[in-house]
């Protein structure tokens, strides 16, 4: 009989299976082996390596790449890309969530949370909706100068089916000191039978079929039972959790994201797969690829697409990604006086905008149709960014 890849990190591991196909750790991998060499991590550059939208974020939506931040309060909080991490474990950036503006006291619909949605053609392998379901263990770094409760919300997306939702706390212990966090999932959490039911089937498709987000605060229309899965929306947390948004003094960091299959205890589970950073952004390329940024990366002028004159007056440009598109994207550009066709004619010319006018897998078409430019038709060249903070960049986000 073919063994799975879980059997064989069960058999390499020590691991004793457990009710609904999880595990229990017993010992530690065989010679420091890890049984997942050519398994790609389930959470998407955890170790908040790659940023490509910038380094500082002070309105809601994606931050570093694959994670997004969003708030409903009267506070405000700036969330950066930064270099303070944990010493001796391999991590060269985290994300910092720092309070700008105070919220004290929330109101019962008032939050602020950081999630990373993920597809659900990517997590077939958890059995959710079925008998066999399995455990989930989730771990990461975190730092805050306030101490307390606070949450992560898990959340099994509807998918056609019904949306359900567990809420688990986590404590930070001690003020400005790095403490590394692991949670374990049940698809029994509360002795449920949500997820092991077959409306708690994960969709199998390029959608968001689950989803984890850090709760740093939260008013009671979002408090739930602690550990326990529930058929409804919008369950972040417990009544327990922290205000971090209650002074400006306040601070919270956090990298070193990892989610493995299985039920794992701190000395159990398997070491942070450091990824290499090319091998990182293409995998954050199917969700957002910025073409061409001038400035990044030390670079000025920035070729994005070879193009030609359709007509006097249009330029097309095609556009090579380096990783599928999860679907259809839509565009993000700068406008303004910032590109620069170099025409193989020596005829060059300047633009001022595109529009995203076709997607074909890893082929994109962007137009600029206007006056301002003038050439020959059936003439070619490359298309060049050429001011500072322009860029060309392709959104498939989930």
């Amino acid at each position: 009989m073919a063994l799975s890849k879980i059997d064989v990190a069960n058999m390499l591991t020590g691991a004793t299976p457990v009710a609904n196909g999880g595990t229990a750790l017993t010992s530690g991998f065989v010679n420091g082996a890890d049984p997942r060499p050519d398994a790609k991590p389930l959470i998407i550059n955890g170790d908040m390596q790659v940023s490509q939208r910038g380094t500082s974020f002070t309105s809601n939506g994606y931050t570093v790449d694959r994670f997004t931040f969003d708030e409903s309060s009267d506070g405000a909080v700036t969330v950066t890309q930064d270099t303070t991490v944990p010493s001796g474990q391999g991590f060269a950036k985290s994300v910092k969530f720092d309070v700008t503006t105070a919220d004290g006291t929330l109101a019962s619909n008032q939050y602020c949370q950081w999630t990373q949605f993920i597809e659900g053609q990517n997590l077939q392998l958890l059995k959710y909706g079925t008998s066999s379901a399995e455990n989930l263990t989730l771990a990461f770094w975190v730092r805050s100068n306030k101490t307390g409760t606070y949450g992560v919300r898990f959340v099994k997306e509807a998918g056609g089916q019904t949306r359900y939702e567990c809420p688990i706390t986590y404590t930070i212990s001690s003020a400005d000191t790095w403490e590394k966090k692991v949670i374990n999932l049940s698809p029994t959490a509360g002795s449920t039978t949500l997820i092991t039911n077959s409306a708690g089937a994960i969709v199998n498709s390029n959608a968001s079929g689950f989803r984890i987000a850090w709760i740093l605060a939260a008013g009671s229309d979002y408090h739930a039972t602690n550990n326990t899965w529930v058929a409804a929306s919008d369950k972040f947390t417990t009544s327990s959790q922290t205000n971090l948004l209650d002074n400006t003094s306040n601070e919270l960091y956090i990298t070193g994201i990892q989610l493995e299959v299985g039920e794992f205890s701190s000395t159990t589970l398997p070491p942070f797969q450091h990824e290499d950073f090319g091998d990182n952004k293409q995998r954050c390329a199917r969700y957002y690829y910025k073409v061409a940024e001038y400035g990044a990366d030390g670079l000025t002028n920035q070729t994005f697409g070879m193009g030609y004159y359709k007509h006097t007056d249009q330029w097309r440009i095609l556009c090579y990604l380096p990783e599928r598109p999860r679907t259809n994207p839509s565009l993000d550009s700068t406008s303004g006086t910032n590109y620069y066709i170099n025409d193989i004619q020596g005829v060059d010319d300047t633009f001022n905008s595109v529009t995203l006018t076709r997607s074909n897998a890893d082929i994109i078409q962007v137009v600029h149709n206007n006056s301002n430019v003038s050439g020959t038709t059936g003439e070619a060249g490359e298309s060049v960014a050429v001011a500072s903070g322009a860029y060309i960049a392709f959104d498939a986000e989930l």
